[in-house]
């Protein structure tokens, strides 16, 4: 019998990932404050991630919301930011859920949506376990760029996936992202 060697896991490009047209376009429209044109591009790629059972469909739905609400429609922009929470929620990823939660909050609340702020933040306290705070900076990240160079998203150090030390992955498209000390 033929021994086989170690399992190894898949590569990872070094470079940025091949960026559908469409995110590229509703990262730029959100960037040019035309929140009504990005939130109907995220929706419609929230809904073929959902299609697929795409991973990232989460992120894309609370990009919806956030920039439904930001066009000043709530009525369309709530059901995505509470699917996209959901979603995360029902991974027990309670650290995203508390910062792309928390965000919501404090968004809603200094637009003026005071009543959404208070749903989103008791839907939070009902959902993460009893004892989770805000988390803590315990380590010092690099400085990451604003926006990924592969899809155009805002990069943010605490809704990134860390690849390691120095490396982190947007959370939209995959693109390795190098930070800086």
């Amino acid at each position: 019998m033929r021994r086989r060697g170690p399992i190894r896991r898949p590569f990872r490009r070094a470079g940025p990932q091949r960026v559908p047209p469409e995110l590229r376009r509703a990262n730029e429209l959100m960037d040019a404050g035309h929140h009504a044109q990005a939130a109907v591009a995220f929706e419609q790629i929230a809904r073929r991630a959902d299609a697929r059972r795409g991973p990232r469909a989460p992120h894309f739905h609370l990009r919806a919301g956030r920039a439904y609400i930001f066009a000043g429609d709530t009525q369309k922009g709530m059901p995505h930011l509470k699917q996209g929470l959901a979603a995360i929620a029902a991974k027990k990823h309670w650290e995203p859920l508390q910062n792309f939660g928390q965000r919501a909050v404090d968004e809603l609340s200094e637009l003026g949506y005071q009543t959404e702020s208070d749903e989103i933040a008791a839907y939070l306290a009902e959902k993460l376990p009893t004892g989770t705070a805000s988390p803590a900076k315990a380590r010092s990240r690099p400085t990451l760029p604003t926006h990924c160079p592969g899809c155009g998203a805002p990069l943010r150090t605490d809704e990134v996936e860390w690849i390691d030390q120095k490396t982190a992955e947007c959370i939209y498209c995959d693109s390795p992202v190098r930070g800086e000390n």
